[in-house]
C-alpha cells in the first residue's frame, strides 16, 4: 500500500474513532434521560461502531484496494476504541464479544471499502 492509502486508513480510522466517540456520548446522554435497559446497551453500541466505520470508510477511501483500506481501517478503529473506551471506563475484558466486535469492524470496513472505492466522489 501506498504512502496516500495509508493516510487514507488514518484517516478513516480517526474518522470512525471519533463519530463512535460522538455517538456513545450522545447515547449515554439518552440512557441518562430516558429508562434503557441494560441489555440494549451491547448491542446498540456495537451499531455505533459498524456506523462509525462506516462513515469514516465512505469519507476517506479513495482509488483502489478498498477492501483492504477498509479492512484495516475497520480493524484499527475496533481495537483503538477498545483502548480508549477501555481507559475511560477502566477495564478491558477480551472476550468472546471482543472477537465478535473484531469480525464486525473488518467485515464493515470491508463492505465500506468496497463501496467507498466504486461511488464517484465529485
Amino acid at each position: 500500500m501506498r504512502k496516500d492509502g495509508i493516510l487514507q486508513v488514518v484517516k478513516a480510522t480517526l474518522a470512525a474513532l471519533i463519530f463512535s466517540l460522538v455517538f456513545v456520548i450522545i447515547f449515554t446522554l439518552i440512557i441518562q434521560l430516558a429508562s434503557v435497559k441494560a441489555s440494549v446497551i451491547k448491542p446498540v453500541n456495537q451499531v455505533f461502531k459498524i456506523i462509525a466505520v462506516a462513515v469514516g470508510g465512505l469519507l476517506f477511501i479513495r482509488g483502489e484496494k478498498g477492501f483492504l483500506k477498509g479492512a484495516i481501517a475497520g480493524l484499527a478503529s475496533v481495537l483503538l476504541s477498545y483502548v480508549l473506551f477501555g481507559i475511560i471506563g477502566g477495564s478491558f475484558a477480551v472476550n468472546w464479544t471482543f472477537a465478535l466486535e473484531i469480525v464486525l469492524g473488518i467485515a464493515a470496513g470491508i463492505i465500506t471499502g468496497i463501496i467507498a472505492v466504486n461511488v464517484k466522489k465529485s
